[in-house]
């Protein structure tokens, strides 16, 4: 694998970035930082998941979420 220095997800899993937002938030308030239906109906890992890895735009404001996350 090519070393990606300025890459802070390099090697961290999506499952992993969930995780520790829901660990961190809680689905009641992950859908409310971030307004996406599969936050706000019925959440669940497996299908957030699957959203996620189809939706570039949702991922992409979850990793900034997490980075933010990860600074505090």
């Amino acid at each position: 694998m090519e070393e990606q220095p300025n890459n802070r997800l390099h090697g961290v899993k999506l499952a992993d970035i969930l995780d520790f937002l829901v660990d961190k938030f809680g689905w009641t308030e992950l859908g409310t930082r971030i307004n996406i239906r599969c936050f706000t109906h019925d959440p669940s890992m497996k299908s957030s998941l699957k959203f996620l890895r189809r939706t570039p735009w949702a991922r992409a404001k979850v990793e900034e979420l997490y980075l933010k996350s990860v600074k505090d």
